[in-house]
């Protein structure tokens, strides 16, 4: 409405994607998509591509066409930029974190309804990797399943006579008790979820040339170096969908005709 009742409908701008704070971008194509829905007359340049690592005060890219449309555009293009930066750059941090490790940074399903594909894109341009996209890529057998199912080796044995030979099956362990039982099921992945890093680290000798260890709850900016260190394989990390600060982005108009 406001567009509509200050911007007479003849007016042509030239508009640059601006980044007001460093960070590694990503979703350029998806703020062009933007535009692009708003008015095929719209030319959606783009200076930096997606991974980038920019500094503040970098033109990300360049737009021209009527001012209605690049101001009607504009919210919705850089709410997508915005978010999908912020969790490319806290991604890139935690690899960062890490490197020389050889310990996998994941996503996990804690994602925005709607966006799980986008958000999880966003993870991959930061240098991290994809957990599972859905409840159907494998069996991840947890602590209210192993309650409801009567225990860990039941579970474990139910799953494996109901799905693919090639579906992996993991189990949430809390010490190692279950990590014993859980690879005398047969597991393929133990997932240590809030465990002490010592009591990781044993677990993760115990795996050794037998199960995957992921390790999950917990991990932080501050932590994740020495949960790390106990040697686990993946570690994986909801806050870097559910809670990624948007990086800060801004479409400034630099000339109208």
């Amino acid at each position: 409405m406001t567009t509509l009742a200050t911007v007479p409908p003849d007016v042509q701008a030239r508009a640059n994607i601006v980044a007001r704070e460093a960070g590694v971008i990503a979703g350029l194509p998806v703020a062009e998509e933007v535009f692009n829905q708003v008015s095929p007359d719209i030319t959606f340049t783009m200076i930096r591509e997606d991974g980038a690592r920019v500094s503040t005060g970098e033109i990300l890219a360049r737009i021209e066409g009527g001012a209605r449309a690049i101001l009607t555009g504009e919210r919705v293009s850089l709410n997508f930029l915005q978010h999908l930066s912020g969790i490319a750059t806290r991604t890139a941090r935690f690899v960062e974190l890490v490197s020389g490790t050889g310990v996998r940074i994941v996503d996990t399903r804690k994602t925005t309804p709607g966006l799980r594909l986008l958000e999880k894109y966003a993870v991959t341009v930061g240098g991290g990797k994809n957990h599972r996209m859905g409840l159907d890529d494998a069996v991840m057998i947890k602590d209210n399943h192993i309650i409801t199912a009567g225990g860990i080796t039941a579970a474990v044995k139910r799953a494996r006579s109901a799905v693919p030979h090639t579906m992996t099956i993991t189990v949430e362990c809390e010490n190692l008790d279950h990590v014993k039982e859980a690879l005398e099921a047969g597991a393929d992945v133990l997932l240590l979820d809030n465990m002490d890093n010592p009591t990781r680290a044993a677990a993760v000798k115990m795996c050794e040339g037998v199960a995957l260890t992921e390790a999950s709850g917990g991990i932080t900016e501050e932590t994740v170096k020495e949960i790390a260190a106990t040697g686990v394989d993946v570690l994986s990390v909801g806050a870097l969908t559910h809670s990624a600060p948007a990086l800060d982005i801004a479409l400034d108009v630099i000339e109208t005709k």
